[in-house]
């Protein structure tokens, strides 16, 4: 009675086991595949909502060009009042940056000056619509983004942008994530590409920083650009569903994320269920389960020695003389399994050697690997495409695939074989020519038609270096300048990000340079854009000379630069800033004459501004800032110098020292 309980108990908990994997592996499959259609639906909701504002912005402007009354303007927009359904409120800015009209009204809006914010300035730089970083009203104190496009001239020359503002607050633009609902304890967010949160549930982490890399890698990667889903650390430190959509126009990122524990609340409660089920079944039936057994034990044990004897060889067929219909069919079933499996074997080699035939003559490169992971067969097609040979064992081979991936692929590999998944990974294959390879390599169980078993694995390898490749020239043109190769705004702000994280954990200095062109204007206006854009490629190929290896030299946008110097005391860039002055200034381009006269030679020079990371610094843009006013300050002692600004732990104490001829 013991045995037949403690089997009872065995196979509840083997089903129960079997049902909780696979349950937990569907769940997650299905959560995901929602967060994935809701992430995606919340992204295309938000472009459509910010594309139609700045259709919406670039209608204004066209009526508002070539006006410049500021009592004009302002009446104007109280025509368009019905725009702030769209908006929190408009206003209009000269081309110096000053807001020449608002409405509604706001105190303290009306003369601002905006010449210095960084919208103001891309937007000046590009000519192009632009949704600015959030930042806090100078006027209404209130946590905001700017959707803004340029006004332009009869010559198209740029006078000033219209603007909406947005508030995070309260603005339409989220409407959509404010009643989406996904349980108790999910949710879903959105921050910049330069990692600031614009809406999450909790209010209190508008305007804050999004988790490191280290904490949350996923989310790293979809502020570099990606879409996608996984598994990952929420805000709260425990695991979840996350699922990535990029807003393209704004630069934004919307992700929805769900806790692994919420999600699998269902298949918990299912589980207990059915336990508190098979136990009550399993009281019930244990008596009589005991007098069967009692009755069936002794047919049994004469059809376990015939069916031994069969498989010995000595006898051809089960003759069973019993009562019990039950093993009359299971003998009569084994009887006929046993002549199929006679005739099987009879063909086995004819079949081996058809498969063998197809898999050596696919173009696809193929494999087999048995239960223990090891794989048994390659078809000459993989052969070819690994460039090793027949007789080479598995674990020469495996030696070949690249360090970085082999741990991964071998635990993934190990799971599969373990749960019966499927495999597919991309990794990395050292050939003997040492010609590195990009491959996909999927692999699934072969079951068994009827009970499936598995039987082994059966897989495709395909070569995708060439995408591989695409994929990463395509990385790298989303971080650099395509005028001068440089790294762009995004790219610079995101090696300031790691240099500064360096810098919190392990003290290791870095150091800030930030310029822009004196007289460069002359060369556009005079010269023309292809003499600037020569005079920029120019200057970019000098910088990237002077400093070291190591650094990174960016075009922030238009004429601004930037130099990141890790690893580097304020002595050393110093001694860079004003190389790269010197530099510079024996850089020159000459306008070709059309009519005979003399060309006309053009010369920049450059105003930098220096300074290294502080203590007292809580973000890369308390430094920039720092930079950039050191640059201001060399531009207005007489351009064509140095300016260094260091912050000491009084305060704002400011130590300036000036470099030039």
């Amino acid at each position: 009675m013991l045995g037949v309980a403690l089997a009872w108990l065995f196979i509840v908990a083997l089903v129960l086991g079997i049902t909780w994997q696979l349950g937990k592996e569907m769940v997650q499959e299905t959560n995901i595949s929602h967060l994935r259609y809701e992430s995606r639906l919340l992204a295309d909701e938000i472009t459509q909502q910010v594309s139609i504002r700045i259709k919406t912005l670039e209608r204004l402007s066209l009526l508002f060009s070539q006006r410049i009354n500021p009592n004009w303007l302002q009446m104007e927009l109280r025509h368009h009042d019905t725009l702030l359904e769209l908006f929190e409120g408009l206003v209009v800015s000269d081309a110096s940056g000053r807001l020449i009209a608002d409405w509604p009204v706001v105190p303290g809006r009306a003369n601002l000056e905006t010449g210095q914010q960084e919208y103001f300035r891309m937007l000046r730089s590009t000519g192009r619509p632009y949704v600015s970083q959030p930042f806090v009203g100078q006027a209404s104190k209130i946590p905001m983004v700017l959707i803004s496009v340029p006004r332009k001239g009869p010559e198209g020359e740029f006078q000033g942008f219209v603007g909406g503002v947005v508030s995070l607050n309260r603005g339409g633009l989220f409407d959509r994530l404010a009643r989406l609902r996904l349980g108790e304890r999910g949710y879903a967010s959105v921050a910049t590409a330069t990692g600031k949160i614009l809406y999450h549930p909790d209010r209190d982490l508008i305007m804050q920083d999004v988790p490191s890399a280290s904490k949350n890698p996923l989310l790293d990667l979809a502020l570099d650009g990606w879409q996608g889903d996984g598994v990952g650390v929420l805000l709260n430190g425990e695991r979840g569903l996350q699922s990535f959509s990029q807003v393209w126009p704004a630069d934004w990122v919307v992700g929805l994320f769900l806790p692994m524990e919420q999600a699998q609340l269902p298949l918990q409660e299912f589980i207990r269920q059915l336990w508190w089920v098979w136990l009550s079944l399993a009281i019930l039936m244990l008596p009589l389960l005991w007098v069967l057994l009692r009755q069936m034990l002794l047919p049994l044990h004469h059809l376990e020695e015939q069916i031994g004897e069969v498989g010995l060889g000595r006898r051809r067929k089960v003759n069973l003389d019993t009562n019990m219909f039950e093993l009359r069919e299971v003998s009569n079933t084994f009887n006929r399994v046993e002549d199929e499996r006679q005739a099987l074997l009879t063909s086995l080699h004819e079949r081996e050697a058809f498969l063998d035939s197809i898999l050596s003559s696919t173009p696809q490169g193929m494999f087999v690997a048995n239960l223990d992971g090891d794989i048994t067969y390659m078809n000459p097609a993989l052969l070819k495409m690994l460039g090793i040979e027949a007789g080479a064992q598995p674990s020469d081979w495996l030696k070949q695939v690249h360090p970085d991936d082999r741990p991964g692929a071998v635990d993934m590999w190990r799971h599969s074989l373990r749960s019966g998944s499927e495999f597919l990974r991309q990794l990395r294959f050292h050939r003997s020519d040492n010609e590195m390879l990009w491959l996909e390599v999927h692999a699934r169980a072969v079951l068994l038609t009827q009970g499936g078993h598995s039987l082994g694995l059966v897989g495709m390898v395909k070569d995708i270096t060439e995408r591989r490749q695409q994929e990463a020239i395509q990385r790298w043109e989303a971080e650099h300048d395509p005028l001068t190769g440089l790294l762009n705004r995004r790219g610079f702000e995101r090696r300031l990000e790691e240099a500064f994280a360096d810098f919190q954990k392990t003290n290791t200095p870095s150091a800030l340079i930030l310029f822009d062109l004196d007289h460069f204007k002359p060369i556009n206006d005079e010269g023309g854009h292809a003499l600037g854009d020569e005079m920029l490629r120019r200057i970019a190929q000098v910088v990237a000379w002077e400093v070291r290896r190591s650094d990174h030299v960016a075009r922030q946008g238009g004429d601004e630069f930037g130099v990141l110097l890790p690893s580097c005391t304020l002595h050393q860039a110093k001694i860079i800033a004003d190389s790269l002055r010197k530099a510079v200034a024996e850089i020159s381009v000459i306008q070709e004459s059309k009519d005979g006269t003399a060309s006309k030679e053009y010369k920049v020079t450059l105003s930098l501004g220096v300074t290294t990371f502080s203590e007292d610094d809580t973000a890369i843009d308390v430094a920039m800032e720092r930079a950039d006013s050191a640059s201001y300050e060399a531009k207005n002692l007489g351009r064509n110098s140095v300016v260094v600004k260091v912050a000491n732990a009084t305060g704002n104490h400011e130590d300036l020292i000036t470099l030039f001829d």
